[in-house]
């Protein structure tokens, strides 16, 4: 855990996303200190519509177990949103969501 999922503009190469993505949530120290729990993937959009004084978007949803406190989910957000930010893309809205899983419900399988 984490489930994060970066939604994007096709403009934008998914690659660095990705990693700083990845490395945001490491920072956070909420996960294993290997990373070895942290999954992200990526959508891309061609076709949104969007603030007029943006060209470009990055969302990031991350999907972790319920559990968390409000101040832990903060520290993550803010962990990735930081990480977004070394990019310096130009014209870009970026944005981070915190969703939790019910733990109740939630089921996995590694085969």
């Amino acid at each position: 855990m984490p489930h994060c999922i970066v939604e994007h503009s096709a403009s934008l190469d998914a690659e660095p996303l990705l990693k700083v993505v990845f490395s945001g949530a490491l920072n956070s120290a909420l996960f294993a200190k290997d990373g070895a729990d942290i999954k992200v993937r990526a959508i891309t959009y061609q076709h949104y519509l969007s603030e007029a004084s943006t060209s470009n978007f990055v969302h990031v949803v991350l999907k972790i177990l319920s559990g968390r406190t409000l101040e832990q989910k903060q520290l993550l957000s803010k962990a990735v949103l930081d990480q977004l930010l070394t990019l310096d893309f130009k014209k870009c809205s970026m944005t981070v969501e915190i969703v939790d899983i019910d733990r109740a419900s939630y089921a996995k399988f590694v085969g």
